[in-house]
């Protein structure tokens, strides 16, 4: 059966300018709203729309905005979703730059490969219904329910160079696949069926422990510098960004044995190829924990200084490395790099709207740096205790610990008035461990980096 029947059928943008504007630079209110309809046999009828709210003000910083507020919400039949406030603004606090945000992501069917990359062996047939040795769609699945708050100012050093601080709570929901929700008004030959997924095999094997296996609530306090050279935000044709940032992350009560310390470190370049037309962009970055320890469904979570997306994952899929499947790389520490031409197509106005379009070819790729800790020994016997066959599920050679995840793709760019910027993108991966399908459509906001 198909997985995806249908994925962002409707896509509708609609602008209003609520003042005056003088040729292509916006003064006052804009906003851009985006409804969106799609379909996929395990998550139901998905409906919903985003809308970002932009102040300009008098014009004098446009491109750059002094308010952001975006706001989405969509829905699935089978109860997973998004729901999300954020601010951002450049005046509230006089002198300083602040972003709120809240969100809410419920998710029935949350992807799980393993641990450390290549070192989990994908088996992709076994949640093919059509395979000969298909187990379950929910195999490579569990339920990652997560409430997120957070709070982000920074503060000028220099011209360039800023302090940044922030706060915010992570509050996990996590539990094996709800099969009776999923299987809700399924035929029987369609229904998923009651086996013990990956989730539940890495509970009795000892890999993942019996205090890491229902969520928890997390507290974080981050604090860094960025330098910021680039000629405006949203799409830059010139200029670096360069960040590093320590967050501490705290655990009470019977999860305090989770308490950690973690080092990030990104810098990103954007250069013209001779006009502002054709821009190389080019991001590398690295996640390290220096203290303490994570619970496996924290590991797929890449820290940040400012959240300008609602999901931010650790190694696969759209916020990383587009094309492989999301969370495919779960470790304690990992690098990335992307890479992509920015080549704009064509500009034009409609009434006081500037519109234009652009297309991005790209590449990215990332790798393990601190596996996590797997007992090849008792791992073994463990499997060999529930009728499995340990080889079936891990390549416990260095080497496939080590080995770089890449993938490539295009991308395709509708902007309106510079920030508001729709961005769909194509992707594979590069070996087929990485993902079940040969390619993955991403439809979101704003360029990935």
């Amino acid at each position: 059966m198909k997985k995806l029947v249908s994925a962002s059928i409707l896509s509708l943008a609609i602008s209003v300018q609520m003042a005056v504007a003088q040729s292509n630079v916006k003064t006052g209110w804009t906003f851009g709203v985006l409804p969106s309809v799609a379909y996929d046999a395990d998550l139901g009828f998905q409906y919903g729309a985003l809308t970002n709210i932009y102040f300009y003000g008098d014009g004098s910083t446009y491109p750059e905005y002094l308010h952001s507020i975006y706001v989405e919400a969509n829905r699935t039949t089978k109860k997973s979703g998004l729901f999300r406030l954020n601010l951002d603004s450049r005046s509230l606090l006089p002198g300083y730059r602040l972003s709120l945000d809240v969100s809410f992501m419920p998710d029935e069917m949350s992807d799980f490969a393993g641990f450390n990359g290549y070192q989990a062996v994908y088996n992709s047939t076994w949640h093919d219904d059509g395979a000969s040795d298909y187990r379950s769609r929910a195999f490579y699945k569990y339920r990652r329910n997560l409430f997120r708050t957070a709070a982000d100012i920074q503060g000028r050093i220099t011209d360039r160079i800023n302090w940044n601080a922030g706060l915010g709570v992570l509050s996990f929901d996590i539990d094996r696949v709800n099969l009776n929700k999923l299987n809700r008004g399924q035929s029987d030959d369609k229904k998923l069926p009651d086996i013990d997924c990956l989730y539940d095999k890495y509970q009795q094997w000892g890999l993942i422990s019996d205090n890491e296996n229902s969520g928890g609530l997390f507290p974080y306090i981050h604090a860094g510098a960025t330098f910021d050279s680039r000629n405006q935000s949203a799409a830059p044709s010139s200029g670096i960004w360069a960040d590093a940032f320590l967050t501490y992350t705290a655990a009470f009560g019977n999860k305090k044995e989770f308490n950690s310390l973690k080092l990030n470190a990104n810098f990103r370049q954007y250069i013209a190829l001779g006009t502002p037309s054709a821009v190389v962009a080019y991001r590398i970055g690295a996640q390290f924990t220096l203290a303490g320890s994570t619970p496996f469904y924290m590991l797929c979570y890449h820290n940040t200084l400012t959240l300008k997306r609602a999901a931010y994952e650790s190694l696969g899929g759209s916020s990383s490395l587009r094309g492989v499947m999301r969370n495919r790389v779960i470790s304690h520490g990992f690098a990335l790099a992307n890479i992509e031409l920015r080549l704009r197509i064509v500009n034009f106005n409609v009434g006081n709207q500037h519109f234009y379009i652009a297309t991005n070819p790209f590449v990215d790729a990332g790798m393990v740096l601190q596996p996590v800790s797997v007992d090849v020994q008792q791992v073994r016997l463990a499997a060999a205790t529930t009728g499995d066959n340990a080889d079936d599920y891990f390549n416990f050679s260095k080497s496939g610990v080590y080995r770089p995840h890449t993938s490539g793709g295009v991308g395709l760019k509708f902007a309106m008035n510079e920030n508001f910027i729709l961005s769909v993108d194509w992707a594979t991966p590069f070996n087929s461990q990485d993902s079940g399908k040969k390619s993955n459509l991403y439809v979101k906001m704003g360029y990935l980096f």
